[in-house]
């Protein structure tokens, strides 16, 4: 049974007396623990399609089945449950709290989760050791680097266990080496925990690190490949 599974997905948006078709029929299918690159230029549809698969908007036709649940018709509070016990997010700009420290900021979706505080903070440590953050626990985002503020976020995007990581651009405000340190943090998520991580980037080096790259082009994908040559 595929963890992810798009079929024949489209989205429409609203503007001025019509609508527009963002997707034309998207069919996908997301293995358990692959690594999934999302490739295209601005308007091709990727983070559209990011943003059904992470449940942070519906599809306007079509099914979405996530470990074989068909979701498509969830209402938002339904949706919200899923997002916060299978699906942690990394974001282009971090999105951490400022004058909050990295241990605070973590914490968070077990906080919305309901897990009692002891738990919460022990979980939240450990998930910063975990990327190397085990002497910056109190430190907040200001005080850390850019790099050190996404190992933040990727730390709250794994301490709920979620089978599956999204991440949009996590590398977009990041210099060259300090993006390649963080690929190679998911690969190891990947790899060695199973994580299944689904990522939306335009960067092609980027994208080298994926097991798989799709490349979207006006609502559509275009090509659906392995890679062959991918980066360590």
């Amino acid at each position: 049974m595929p963890l992810v599974e798009l079929r024949n997905v489209k989205k429409s948006f609203r503007l001025g007396g019509g609508q527009v078709e963002i997707l034309h029929g998207i069919d996908l299918v997301v293995e358990k623990g692959e690594f999934v690159a999302m490739m295209g230029p601005s308007g091709s549809g990727k983070s559209t399609t990011m943003n059904i698969l992470g449940c942070l908007d519906k599809p306007t036709s079509g099914q979405y089945f996530l470990d074989g649940r068909d979701i498509s018709e969830l209402n938002r509070d339904e949706l919200a449950a899923i997002r916060n016990s299978t699906i942690g997010f990394v974001f282009q700009g971090f999105n951490l709290l400022q004058r909050t420290s990295a241990v605070e900021n973590v914490e968070l979706p077990m906080l919305y989760a309901g897990v009692h505080a002891r738990e919460r903070r022990e979980r939240a440590v450990e998930a910063l050791a975990r990327m190397g953050l085990g002497e910056r626990l109190y430190h907040e985002p200001s005080q850390l680097s850019g790099g050190q503020q996404q190992r933040v976020a990727i730390a709250r995007g794994i301490v709920n266990h979620a089978p599956i990581l999204m991440a949009d651009e996590p590398t977009g405000n990041l210099d060259s080496k300090t993006s390649d340190e963080i690929m190679r943090l998911f690969q190891r998520l990947n790899r060695e925990e199973g994580i299944t991580i689904i990522l939306v980037t335009h960067e092609p080096d980027v994208a080298a690190f994926a097991g798989r790259e799709l490349l979207f082009r006006d609502g559509v994908i275009l090509e659906d490949r392995l890679n062959e040559h991918r980066r360590t």
